[in-house]
């Protein structure tokens, strides 16, 4: 099989279930954006970093690869003809937001509290974490537009939100053990 099809180049491309929709369609933005926040994980993976959060990175980019699928499924494509499922891949479940939320909690507990917010930055790898939490909350603000006008399973969203905070909170604590410095943002209230 050639990488290059060249069925796209007129500017459509094919939704899982075969039917055909502009490139700039909201449901190729959502996955693709899912896409580009994959690739920035790796990334961060690629980083020196404890093996405790690649291991968690590889089982979000799984995850992620997962939200791609069910944000490329047109609702009346998900199931066949006989009622089953068209896709064999898992779902998105509670115990993934769960493991989120775990890892979450676990790295809050070893971090001082948050008095204000953070301006991203202070080294390289955090920067990444900030990008990657960017684009997740790209993600979902697509996948909630697309979820208003075509319905999925809201556990994606979920995901997607608890991903962020993940990605926020990750940051924090590789700043910690980087020892970068984590800039408060004050703001100036002597302009206006």
């Amino acid at each position: 099989m050639k990488i290059y099809t060249k069925t796209g180049d007129k500017g459509t491309t094919a939704l899982y279930g075969g039917q055909r929709v502009p490139k700039h369609h909201i449901r190729i933005e959502a996955y693709g954006t899912v896409d580009e926040l994959n690739s920035w994980i790796g990334l961060i993976r690629d980083q020196n970093i404890h093996n405790t959060y690649k291991k968690v990175l590889i089982e979000v980019q799984d995850r992620l690869f997962t939200v791609g699928a069910i944000l490329a499924t047109p609702p009346e494509k998900e199931f066949l003809k006989n009622g089953k499922k068209r896709l064999d891949i898992p779902s998105i479940s509670i115990s993934d937001i769960n493991y989120l939320e775990n890892e979450i909690d676990h790295m809050d507990a070893e971090l001082p509290q948050m008095t204000h917010f953070v301006l991203p930055g202070g080294h390289t790898t955090v920067s990444y974490c900030h990008i990657a939490r960017t684009i997740c909350r790209r993600a979902e603000r697509k996948a909630t537009y697309l979820h208003e006008n075509e319905p999925f399973d809201e556990l994606v969203l979920n995901y997607l939100n608890r991903l962020s905070d993940y990605l926020f909170v990750l940051a924090r604590k590789l700043t910690s053990e980087l020892e970068a410095d984590e800039v408060k943002w004050i703001p100036n209230k002597g302009n206006s």
